[in-house]
């Protein structure tokens, strides 16, 4: 124990736990499967008043038990498709009034 009161472990930064090491694991991002490893939560005080429930829960970091264990990510080929080739543009007839400016 350290002179403040808390103990004070020896054995130097703890590895992150896995997600495939405790489940089955199928096609999951890194981010997924080590969860411990994320920051920032929790890392600014709100004032009690205005906190939520859902920014309580949101505090809170993910464990290896709270993450997805397979990850079915959409395919990007639309939006690759429309980066090369431009947003679709209306050419159509303009039959509305102009507005004057008067």
């Amino acid at each position: 124990m350290a002179d403040d009161g808390k103990e004070v472990s020896h054995l130097g930064p703890q590895p992150c736990q896995k997600t495939s090491d405790t489940y089955r694991t199928h096609n999951l991002p890194e981010r997924f499967n080590q969860p411990d490893c994320f920051h920032g939560y929790n890392a600014r005080k709100e004032h009690p008043t205005f906190r939520t429930t859902s920014a309580t829960y949101g505090g809170v970091p993910p464990t290896v038990h709270t993450v997805p264990t397979s990850w079915h990510g959409k395919s990007q080929k639309f939006t690759e498709h429309l980066g090369m080739s431009g947003m679709y543009r209306n050419h159509s007839l303009n039959t509305s009034t102009d507005k004057s400016k008067v």
